[in-house]
């Protein structure tokens, strides 16, 4: 199937192959040159993500904001807890909070579980593109669509555009990250 998508993608180029409009091929490399050969060091930067992941730091203020990152986050939490045995820890606001060391052992051992190195590397784009390994691997295992997993991951950035507007600039950096994930989470599924 992930084959047949890479068909797909190059067969959809035109007179000029452009890499811009091929984020699976892109992804399938990095796969081939990066992860392949370095699986721990890329299980290693995953696992590490779970100490600091971005859905365990909360904000205190306005309401509609704690409202908000609840309504996207806790069910990730949720999920982290049944299907992997993670707990972790809130925090309010930017301050470290440490997490516990069998929860960060329940996580590496998820992200071990993953064996297709094509798959990883597509969990890894979508951790780095949302800073949350928790969102990444709810994707992976179909916990969360592609799109629920990218709105979960942005409820600050959505909150923030609601208040003082929309930046044309900083929209179009982020549906350029959009399409990266959305491509990454298809790597995943087509791998695993």
């Amino acid at each position: 199937a992930l084959a047949e998508a890479l068909a797909q993608e190059w067969g959809a180029q035109g007179e000029f192959i452009d890499p811009a409009r091929m984020p699976l091929t892109r992804l399938v490399n990095s796969a081939i040159d990066g992860v392949a050969d370095r699986r721990e060091a890329v299980v290693d930067d995953l696992a590490a993500y779970a100490g600091t992941d971005l859905v365990v730091y909360r904000a205190g203020d306005p309401a509609r904001l704690v409202a908000a990152q609840a309504a996207a986050w806790d069910p990730v939490l949720d999920w982290a807890h049944e299907s992997l045995g993670a707990r972790f820890m809130l925090s309010e606001g930017v301050m470290h909070v440490a997490q516990p060391q069998e929860s960060l052992a329940a996580i590496r051992r998820a992200v071990e579980a993953v064996e297709s190195p094509t798959a990883l590397a597509g969990l890894h784009s979508m951790t780095t593109l949302t800073g949350s390994v928790l969102i990444a691997l709810a994707v992976l295992h179909g916990r969360l669509t592609p799109q629920e997993g990218w709105a979960a991951a942005h409820v600050d950035e959505t909150f923030q555009a609601e208040v003082w507007g929309r930046d044309e600039e900083a929209q179009a950096r982020l549906a350029g990250r959009r399409t990266e994930f959305e491509a990454a989470a298809r790597v995943a599924a087509l791998s695993a």
